[in-house]
């Protein structure tokens, strides 16, 4: 019989408690970074710092940022701090924008990375003995993997099958009856469609837990996929060089951003242009600072994901704010600032629309056009009248609230491409 799984010490912690224990894993890291990274050595030199200057936890503002160029310049293993013989596992990012970000984890990162998918895990409402079907990719991505160890650790019982095979994952969903799924929430709506196509209602599935991540999503999207899947979804954060999924998870008694697990990983919201340090509360770039990884310490490093941190609620750390956007994905259309994640929501409140869409950046002379394709819900789709109302009427909210001209386009059923990893939703045919 399933039970509920106990709280860690830690998370209910007193904030003091918890600083306590920043600072004195901040100062460690940082001194394990210089004395073991010369990349973070020069680094540190160069801006003038020292791990000694380190008295308080605001001292972290005056050490340098990292950045995706810095991996990537010091490509594949510059920026490890151990000796090859200690470590475990390699991972690594797509490349699809460049060179692969390369990181690693020694034995203890790995047992770290467990023990915090594993919490990441039973805040969502995890019990031991439920069954987890694994959506996410395995192989170099971390997701997979990270996700596979976890939900062990947790104690559950793990179905890792992966992406694709769309028809096959509804086939052993009907047929494992798992309680849990791991996924993308795109790829999610994929299975949802194959189950509908199939005659099966997804609202009558085994699921009571969809545990989501590896792209920015809506609140919007989440009341969509927990009405049709009949299911309690929640966030989990994270990111290969800072660890991989389990940095940050919602809490499904409060389902109000995620939780940063605080005590391994230090966050702050800067200002993306001048890299100040924001208080909690204001909008900006969130940062991360590793606080006990071993293989590959991460000082200050740029998300570029974009949030504010708020005050604890179902757990003593802070949360973070639902991710809406990127730094570095924001599109500047004739001036104005657009984020995908603006437009799925506004075409989430057209029910005759699919939440399926691809926005196209084209120019006409030396303006640039954006347009949006995206499907009907199956039951709209030969309601032609219907279609046409919903596309006019969301090509009217996207200039009137984002204030961008959108030309609307409703392809047939399944006209999107459909991901088994991070959604493609931007198609830039705009000449370099």
């Amino acid at each position: 019989m399933s039970t509920t799984l106990p709280l860690e010490p830690i998370e209910k912690a007193s904030r003091d408690e918890l600083a306590a224990l920043q600072l004195e894993r901040l100062k460690w890291s940082l001194n394990h970074a210089y004395e073991n990274s010369p990349v973070y050595r020069r680094k540190f030199d160069e801006a003038g710092v020292h791990p000694s200057h380190v008295q308080s936890l605001a001292d972290l503002a005056r050490f340098p940022f990292t950045t995706k160029k810095d991996l990537r310049d010091n490509y594949p293993f510059g920026m490890f701090a151990v000796p090859q013989d200690q470590i475990s596992r390699i991972h690594a990012s797509s490349g699809t924008t460049g060179k692969p970000t390369v990181v690693a984890y020694t034995a203890r990162d790995i047992d770290t990375w467990a023990n915090l998918v594993a919490r990441s895990v039973r805040a969502a409402g995890a019990r031991r003995g439920d069954k987890v079907h694994i959506s996410y990719g395995y192989g170099l991505f971390t997701g997979g993997l990270g996700a596979h160890y976890g939900a062990e650790r947790a104690g559950l019982t793990v179905i890792p099958f992966g992406g694709g095979q769309t028809e096959k994952q509804v086939q052993l969903i009907q047929d494992f009856r798992p309680d849990i799924i791991m996924v993308t929430p795109s790829y999610m709506l994929a299975i949802a469609d194959e189950m509908e196509r199939q005659g099966i209602d997804p609202a009558t599935c085994s699921l009571r837990i969809g545990i989501f991540g590896a792209e920015p999503w809506t609140n919007d999207m989440r009341k969509a996929i927990e009405h049709r899947m009949g299911i309690t979804a929640v966030d989990i954060y994270g990111l290969s060089e800072v660890m991989g999924p389990g940095v940050a998870s919602e809490c499904a008694e409060t389902k109000d951003g995620p939780t940063i697990w605080e005590d391994h990983f230090y966050p702050e919201i800067i200002d993306p242009e001048t890299g100040e340090v924001l208080p909690d509360g204001e909008l900006g770039e969130l940062v991360f600072t590793s606080l006990t990884k071993e293989a590959l310490p991460i000082v200050r490093y740029r998300t570029r994901d974009l949030t504010r941190l708020l005050p604890g609620t179902a757990r003593t750390m802070r949360r973070m704010e639902k991710i809406t956007g990127r730094s570095d994905d924001m599109l500047i259309i004739r001036g104005v600032n657009v984020f995908p994640t603006q437009i799925e929501e506004l075409l989430l409140k057209q029910p005759a629309l699919a939440p399926h869409y691809q926005i196209v950046l084209t120019k006409e002379g030396p303006m640039d056009v954006m347009s949006l394709n995206c499907e009907p819900c199956p039951e709209a789709a030969p309601d032609y009248g219907a279609l046409d109302a919903a596309s006019k009427a969301l090509a009217y909210d996207i200039k009137a609230l984002i204030g961008v001209t959108c030309k609307v386009n409703v392809l047939e059923v399944n006209g999107i491409e459909r991901s088994v990893g991070k959604a493609r939703r931007v198609i830039d045919k705009r000449p370099k």
